[in-house]
């Protein structure tokens, strides 16, 4: 290669990462849909921060475990559902965080990391639920996370930043959306919320019911009242960590019941609905390497994609997106006897269980019985002491992202289980989109972000909406 061929290509793959990131790209390949208007209802799941791994792994535990595929790959195999491969690019990064993902899908622009539905020159873009809810359609979101998290809001709301949690819930109020499930008490309450604002009663005003916990929920299930449901002061609970607590399983729903009782309610509409679901603490799990909160919620997830499927497989009127926003530190089982894997399947609690009973204080048998009780496995005292100084900030690894305790009990585990992590954060990785019903047929082959609003509005006929 000359050198002014090298400067050539050189400057053009410089070029191409700026305009990827500054949310730039080459045109779109056309996203006709078939048939306009045919989509009375949409429903959108999503896997937060679901690598190519996590959905390898997950499935390989259900035929371990269930003897059965995972649902999403059920679809794939059975020629179901339609696959695409999506770029998630933000406004301005080439990593995306959750809102600006779910912005991207919500009102059809890439936006800043961090802003929801507001573009980086503060325009306001109407989401889809909004569009959905002035068409005359029921509207709804399911989350494992607070409520008011990245996701949900990106599909409802315009703010200037994903943290302004009870500005989140005024807008829901305000839009009208008929049916709210998942966490965050602390933004609801007066007692707790940064204004001082008793959010539930703005609610109550407006005739929702409110619901705190399972049997609430099953009480209120087919009342014909708009819906809160706010069952955790936070995020909902990390699947694994549910399944081995009874005071979680009495009061929390799983993602799948939510899902279910959802569907029930918002399909009452002769209109049709929009409903999102997200599986929001697989992200959280592949945040703090912890390969069983990752595995059983990328599973829960899965249960819950059961659901909507239960309801849309043999329907003409519905269109299914599954997805997921991003990669997050790339898990993979590593080469290994399979039986180092299958040791997540004896898993009792995560890593987050863990790390809430130790301490900078915590001995070394205090680490090793802690993470025995948790995962069956024994580490070393050596693998121990480590952990230690990782609590301690004293733990100085060549690649800083992976020091942090989380980080540093996800690789003693994976001394056990062969399931490793490249980081702790978000990853750039191309993602899965799968769907099926009317305007999936656009949704096929290399897919950007943003396609997916208009595929949206245009199989569901809201157009006139935006």
């Amino acid at each position: 290669m000359s050198h002014q061929s090298r400067r050539d290509f050189i400057k053009t793959g410089l070029l191409s990462t700026l305009f990827l990131g500054s949310g730039f790209t080459t045109k779109n390949v056309n996203r006709d849909v078939d048939e306009a208007g045919k989509a009375r209802n949409i429903i959108f799941l999503v896997s937060d921060g679901m690598s190519s791994g996590t959905l390898a792994m997950s499935d390989l535990m259900l035929r371990r475990r269930e003897g059965k595929r995972s649902n999403w790959l059920r679809v794939y195999e059975e020629g179901k559902a339609r696959r695409g491969l999506m770029d998630m690019a933000s406004a301005n990064a080439i990593v995306t965080d959750s809102s600006a993902a779910s912005s991207s899908w919500g009102c059809g622009n890439r936006v800043n990391n961090g802003a929801v539905n507001v573009d980086p020159d503060g325009k306001r873009h109407k989401p889809i639920m909004p569009v959905c809810h002035d068409a005359g359609k029921s509207t709804g979101l399911v989350t494992t996370a607070e409520i008011t998290h990245a996701t949900p809001a990106g599909f409802a709301v315009n703010v200037e930043s994903r943290y302004m949690a009870e500005k989140i819930a005024g807008q829901y109020l305000e839009r009208g959306i008929d049916l709210l499930l998942g966490g965050g008490n602390r933004h609801f309450s007066p007692e707790l919320n940064s204004q001082g604002l008793d959010i539930y009663e703005m609610y109550l005003n407006a005739g929702y019911d409110i619901v705190r916990d399972n049997t609430e929920l099953r009480r209120r299930a087919n009342s014909d009242s708009p819906l809160l449901g706010i069952f955790s002061e936070g995020h909902l609970p990390y699947s694994l960590d549910h399944q081995h607590t009874a005071e979680l399983r009495d009061n929390i729903p799983s993602l799948a019941k939510m899902t279910e009782i959802a569907l029930r309610k918002l399909s009452k509409n002769e209109d049709g609905f929009i409903l999102q679901v997200e599986g929001a603490r697989i992200d959280h799990a592949a945040h703090g390497n912890d390969a069983g909160g990752l595995i059983f919620d990328q599973i829960a997830f899965d249960e819950a994609l059961g659901a909507a499927l239960a309801y849309a497989e043999n329907r003409d009127d519905t269109l299914v997106i599954i997805a997921t926003d991003h990669g997050n530190a790339n898990p993979g089982f590593n080469s290994a006897p399979n039986e180092h894997f299958y040791k997540v399947g004896e898993f009792t609690y995560t890593n987050d269980w863990i790390h809430n009973g130790l301490n900078e204080k915590s001995s070394v048998s205090q680490i090793r019985e802690r993470v025995e009780a948790a995962t069956r496995i024994g580490i070393t005292v050596q693998e121990a002491e480590v952990y230690q100084k990782a609590v301690k900030g004293t733990y100085s690894p060549i690649y800083k992202k992976m020091n942090s305790p989380q980080a540093v009990l996800g690789q003693i585990i994976a001394n056990h289980t062969d399931i490793n992590w490249t980081s702790t954060t978000h990853t750039a990785d191309y993602v899965e989109v799968a769907s099926f019903g009317p305007g999936s047929e656009a949704l096929e082959g290399f897919v950007r972000n943003t396609d997916l609003f208009d595929v949206m509005v245009e199989a569901a006929g809201v157009r006139d909406y935006v």
